[in-house]
């Protein structure tokens, strides 16, 4: 494989560069004095970011953007053979890695580095311990997954030797990574349009495991099913976290009207068999899905020596990520909430949170992401669903995929009447957006959910 000499820039190309994580690859690169060019389907405000840091962007994709002066190409994983300026890299010999390896590469400059893996709650997490090592004014590179306020977007460029990223476990690409800590936050079946089945997720979550070094840590949540399945045999520490369980572990947990948690942090200590009190924490992000998350990130916090109060400093500064229980605004007295929920699991988490907030009715307009999933995971999506009062469903968003594998919303919509929910479906925005108006009434919690472009209903409702 091409080895990248981060002392020796050269020129980059990448296919996708308008994407979250790619984007911020591209700027790293930039500080680095690389020369970077890339190509997009379309223009977005992180390509006009890129462009004026001095990126070559070209949109739309095509064979002629590959010039002979490029010494690596860079694509995404939805990037396929057939794509033009793919072909013509291969056609032209040119070096080619995916996103992954890249970041793996990257990943080796930066001594301290800690990858966020799990099916869920990747971005929130690694944006919380991006807080918590900012408030320690550590000076870490953080690329995260959505766009973190705080950082003004989904990349920081640090100057010291911490490096703190996602892990996506999507095609294996955090197989290409070697933290010196790794958390795996969760594990469940998704992305079955690559993975077998969820025996063949946890093998590769597994492989993440074997690549952290001796000397690593590995923090995993303490009620993943079979843990030992991860944790024996290791080269690195193994420790665990949770809400009431594992070696860091929050208690006396208790709620804001908004139904955002405040607990203490104990962590265990193994050989004096006794715990020790890290501190009183409230977050600012409902749900108790976020305690994992923040048991998670004070765990990190604590193994790089940060104090317990400079970590709940870091929490309480942490308010959310875009597209992840955002509030958008009010409009005729309905709140309107965005979420990136697009797997049952999440799903579920989302609408208990919003069981907490005040609000008379729940409605959840749901766009489904991709055939592949909706098709696997229809009867849990079903369920998940049922905790909202009314549910109105869009199209399926397709993505990357183009066979509709016999399901659609329409089908979905059955499976949740059948429940007893009170279900609408509507094939265009438009007449998602007349019905909510005509039916939404003052006091009630509106949220978008789904990692598509459902979003855009409600900022059209809020005349945005």
């Amino acid at each position: 494989m091409y080895q990248i000499d981060f002392s020796r820039p050269a020129h980059i190309h990448f296919i996708g560069i308008g994407g979250i994580s790619m984007s911020g690859l591209a700027a790293i690169l930039l500080d680095r004095g690389f020369t970077v060019s890339g190509s997009d389907s379309k223009k977005s405000e992180l390509t006009a970011h890129l462009g004026e840091l001095g990126a070559r962007i070209s949109v739309p994709q095509s064979a002629a953007n590959v010039t002979g002066d490029i010494d690596l190409v860079v694509y995404t994983a939805a990037i396929h053979p057939d794509n033009p300026e793919y072909a013509a890299a291969e056609a032209a010999g040119i070096p080619m890695m995916s996103r992954a390896e890249l970041l793996g590469q990257l990943m080796k400059n930066y001594p301290i580095s800690a990858a966020v893996a799990g099916t869920h709650g990747k971005t929130t997490t690694t944006s919380m311990i991006a807080h918590i090592m900012m408030a320690q004014k550590l000076d870490p590179t953080i690329s995260v997954g959505g766009i973190l306020p705080s950082i003004g977007g989904n990349i920081r460029i640090g100057g010291s030797d911490y490096f703190l990223t996602e892990a996506c476990e999507y095609t294996n690409s955090f197989l290409h990574l070697q933290p010196m800590i790794g958390i795996i936050l969760n594990i469940d079946a998704d992305h079955l349009d690559f993975f077998h089945d969820l025996d063949d997720i946890r093998h590769s979550f597994r492989l993440f495991a074997e690549k952290i070094p001796v000397g690593g840590t590995l923090l995993i949540h303490a009620q993943i099913p079979d843990l030992k399945t991860f944790s024996e045999g290791l080269p690195c520490r193994v420790v665990t976290f949770g809400a009431g369980c594992g070696d860091y572990h929050a208690e006396h947990i208790t709620w804001d009207e908004l139904g955002c948690a405040s607990f203490d942090l104990y962590a265990s200590d193994r050989a004096e068999k006794e715990d020790r009190l890290l501190g009183h924490f409230s977050l600012h992000v409902p749900g108790a899905h976020n305690v994992d998350n923040a048991a998670a990130a004070i765990a990190c916090a604590d193994l790089l020596g940060v104090s317990g109060e400079t970590i709940a400093e870091g929490l309480s500064s942490f308010y959310g990520t875009d597209r992840r229980f955002q509030k958008k605004g009010v409009v005729g007295g309905v709140t309107i909430i965005d979420d990136y929920a697009h797997h049952p699991t999440e799903i579920r988490a989302t609408l208990q949170a919003a069981k907490k907030y005040p609000a008379k009715r729940i409605w959840c307009v749901f766009q489904p992401h991709t055939y592949s999933r909706t098709k696997a995971l229809l009867d849990e999506f079903a369920d998940a669903l049922t905790l909202a009062d009314q549910v109105v469903l869009a199209d399926i968003y397709a993505a990357r995929e183009t066979d509709t594998l016999g399901v659609s919303s329409e089908l979905l919509g059955q499976k949740i009447a059948e429940k007893g929910t009170d279900v609408w479906y509507f094939p265009t925005f438009d007449e998602i957006e007349t019905f909510l108006l005509e039916k939404c009434a003052p006091g009630d919690l509106l949220i978008t959910m789904g990692a598509g472009d459902v979003f855009k209903i409600g900022e059209r409702l809020l005349g945005k």
